[in-house]
């Protein structure tokens, strides 16, 4: 009776830890996979931030505002209110003749790829 006992009780141990060791198995990958797509939707917020505050600030300077601008690359001041949003990034103008290119382009690239928009001035 007392060997049944025991024999019971290591199956109990061993049915448990089977369990234990699927239940890990199972939930650290789904785990992971919601910090994945965390990062995932905050990476496209920010390029929806920055698409906003490109696109914006592309029609003020197609319109004329790049006249105060010198020919070349120059760093760009970026006005939108929610470029605040944005991870450490720059935002570049490139001026040729009456061709615009403004760019943001982020710090490290797991924040994003870069946003550029081109135009031709007025």
């Amino acid at each position: 009776m007392v060997k049944r006992r025991r024999h019971e009780r290591g199956s109990m141990i061993i049915e448990l830890m089977t369990a234990l060791a699927i239940l890990v198995t199972i939930l650290l990958p789904l785990g992971l996979s919601f910090v994945d797509e965390q990062h995932v939707c905050r990476v496209y917020y920010w390029r929806a931030v920055a698409m906003e505050a490109v696109d914006g600030e592309m029609e003020v300077l197609a319109a004329g505002e790049w006249h105060a601008f010198a020919e070349g690359v120059t760093p760009y001041p970026v006005h939108a209110e929610s470029a605040k949003h944005l991870p450490p990034g720059k935002f570049t103008l490139t001026v040729h003749g009456s061709r615009l290119r403004l760019e943001w382009r982020p710090e490290k690239s797991r924040f994003g790829a870069p946003v550029v928009r081109e135009a031709v001035g007025q």
